[in-house]
């Protein structure tokens, strides 16, 4: 699967994204970027194809693979890096849109990425699928409650996705990073000490051994990656 594969990347052109995707053309592969908004000239590359999709929609979700197995024949990895980031009230002051906004980007867009690439995949007989959790997700903190929530939820899903795939070799596993050394994190905590966030490349380092022959053997994990924060 490692010669020719065909890659899907879900928030490819993000702080971790952009990470993700360079690393996997850097390893030779085809990489299909999806956004909401994202041009092929984002990633000047001829194994780059860009498309704009918004995944908390079901038949987005399925036009995008649909696509992508159109122009490509098959998906041989997912990475679900798209979601997003609300918090800063106490669980009782948390209103119905900060919950739903994150369980759209966080969980459901996810939902919607497996129903959307599991089949063809259980279809040719391999897969892997990789989503970018949070430390969150393990380890709440206070005032991010709707975060939390929806990526420990994302752990579950990812979990399941394993379980119900592995009598074909389909793998699914979660990245948990910590606070993540991006120019977003950055402007939101100018005060922090950056050299122990974690650097992005890291992240994009883990994916890139989760798809690889390597890791054939790992499937359901939720594995951390928390830099040096403690």
């Amino acid at each position: 699967m490692e010669n020719n594969r065909v890659v899907l990347i879900t928030g490819a052109k993000g702080g971790l994204g952009s990470f993700v995707t360079q690393a996997f053309l850097a390893a030779g592969d085809t990489v299909i970027g999806s956004s909401r908004s994202i041009e092929n000239r984002d990633f000047p590359n001829p194994r780059f194809t860009a498309m704009t999709a918004d995944v908390t929609d079901f038949a987005a979700a399925r036009r995008l693979a649909d696509c992508a197995l159109q122009g490509y024949g098959k998906i041989d990895v997912l990475v679900h890096v798209m979601g997003g980031f609300s918090g800063g009230q106490p669980l009782p002051e948390t209103d119905d849109a900060t919950w739903d906004r994150m369980m759209n980007l966080n969980l459901r867009s996810a939902f919607n990425m497996f129903r959307a690439v599991i089949p063809p995949m259980r279809a040719a007989g391999a897969g892997r699928i990789i989503a970018i959790a949070s430390r969150a997700a393990a380890e709440p903190a206070a005032n991010i409650s709707a975060y939390s929530a929806s990526k420990a939820a994302l752990v579950s899903l990812v979990r399941t996705a394993a379980l119900e795939n592995k009598d074909l070799g389909i793998t699914a596993n979660a990245i948990l990073p910590g606070t993540m050394d991006t120019e977003a994190n950055r402007k939101a905590d100018s005060n922090a000490d950056f050299s122990r966030w974690v650097p992005p490349q890291d992240v994009a380092d883990l994916v890139i051994f989760l798809a690889s022959g390597a890791a054939a053997q790992i499937s359901g994990a939720a594995i951390p990656i928390y830099g040096r924060e403690g």
